[in-house]
């Protein structure tokens, strides 16, 4: 059995979806479970319907564009006679309106009860689709069988209650050997929708493929494999044919956008190889990650994330930075959910680089606040490089000021305006 993920850049549009359809229909000959995240930029939307982030009134003109672009690909998907998807259809987005219709109570979790709706609906919609064109397949929701903790926004896998309901669920008799199923999100015993982090498509799909003990997991991107730089930054990028798993999660963890941070350890522990594949060329051979010794070739590797912000925090007391206070921040980051990119302290301040995200910021300066002062940097640039000189790090920071950097013998990180 193979596990294919499949990205929103994968099924933005009529024409995507049928060629990531060609794509599965060539396995027809394997066991699939297709993973899919929510079509192009609808979570981006999504993210502005949660109750509380924007005034209500801008509410109707957002979900009319969500509406519009999803059954825009169904009308070239299905002919008119085809009712069945509209129908189904129009049920999830009734579903979707009353949502986002809501009162405010907390932003993580309405946040998870919102923005899941992407999957939803695209994995309604391909799944519709595939069995139209004669690709009989099971439309699973994950939500019951990936279970989490309340933490909502980025749940807590509990492996051991994953791993039975899957199990269970895979040893059931079934009608068909192609699976459809969401990325992203999942469930917690409450019966709430949960999600595993922005971008968690890729870690869904390597919960499923270490839960049932896949052949190997597959991530169809639009670009040819693993590279060593965004092609949206870097015009010379190459391409690495191979990567071991601890290397993975390194780069993973740094902010490379090929995988999501909590991908690679549960198909290490099951020694399932991970092939990064491009949908637009699909029988390349891509990249690998899997139990080899080195990275090949070696070249110098580089990690962009905009939208930063820098946040230092200082004692309003005489106090130092010290265990104390640590705790302190780190609790509050932990309870809002914030991921911190990098970060440093001195004696009296402890800088932490994050995700621009308003909401967020304010209550952690609400919390903090009574504490501590706090100074900030918006719309700032994180740059990684692993394996760099200095030459290197000239050439890609050129004018621009270093905010912050920190080297270690393998990658330094540079924060810059």
């Amino acid at each position: 059995m193979k596990v294919f993920k499949f990205g929103g850049a994968s099924v933005n549009s009529p024409e995507a979806v049928r060629n990531m359809a060609d794509i599965v229909r060539s396995y027809s000959d394997d066991s699939l479970v297709v993973v899919v995240s929510a079509m192009g930029k609808t979570t981006n939307k999504l993210e502005q319907l949660v109750p509380g982030v924007r005034p209500a009134s801008e509410h109707q003109e957002l979900l009319q564009e969500l509406y519009n672009y999803h059954i825009e690909i169904i009308n070239q998907l299905f002919p008119d006679a085809h009712q069945d998807i509209y129908t189904a259809f129009d049920s999830l987005f009734a579903k979707l309106k009353q949502q986002v219709a809501q009162s405010p109570t907390r932003y993580n979790f309405d946040y998870d009860q919102t923005v899941c709706f992407g999957e939803l609906m695209s994995t309604m919609i391909i799944s519709h689709y595939l069995n139209f064109i004669g690709l009989d397949n099971q439309w699973v929701d994950i939500r019951e069988l990936i279970r989490t903790d309340n933490n909502y926004r980025e749940g807590i896998v509990d492996f051991t209650a994953t791993q039975r309901c899957l199990k269970q669920w895979w040893a059931e008799p079934r009608q068909t050997s192609l699976i459809v199923t969401q990325g992203f999100i999942a469930g917690n015993s409450d019966g709430y929708t949960t999600t595993l982090g922005r971008e968690g498509s890729d870690y869904s799909a390597s919960i499923i493929s270490y839960c049932i003990d896949a052949e190997s997991m597959t991530i169809w991107k639009d670009v040819p494999g693993f590279l060593n730089a965004d092609p949206k930054y870097f015009s010379d990028t190459v391409k690495i044919e191979q990567i071991p798993y601890n290397e993975a999660i390194e780069l993973a963890y740094y902010g490379a956008s090929v995988i999501h941070p909590k991908t690679v350890k549960p198909i290490q522990n099951k020694n399932i190889q991970l092939h990064i594949k491009s949908f637009l060329t699909p029988d390349a051979p891509g990249s690998v990650i899997g139990p080899f010794e080195t990275i090949q070739p070696l070249t110098p590797l580089y990690i962009i994330k905009n939208n930063q912000t820098l946040l230092s925090v200082l004692p309003k007391d005489f106090s130092f930075i010290a265990e104390d206070n640590l705790q302190t921040i780190f609790a509050t980051l932990s309870q809002l959910n914030i991921r911190v990119n990098m970060m440093q302290n001195s004696a009296l301040s402890f800088s932490l680089c994050i995700d621009d995200n308003e909401m967020l910021l304010s209550q952690l300066r609400q919390r903090l606040s009574p504490q501590f002062r706090l100074r900030y940097n918006l719309g700032l640039q994180l740059i990684t490089i692993r394996y760099y000189t200095q030459d290197i790090i000239d050439r890609i920071v050129g004018n621009s000021t270093i905010l912050l950097q920190q080297r270690s013998r393998n990658t330094t990180q540079l924060i810059i305006q």
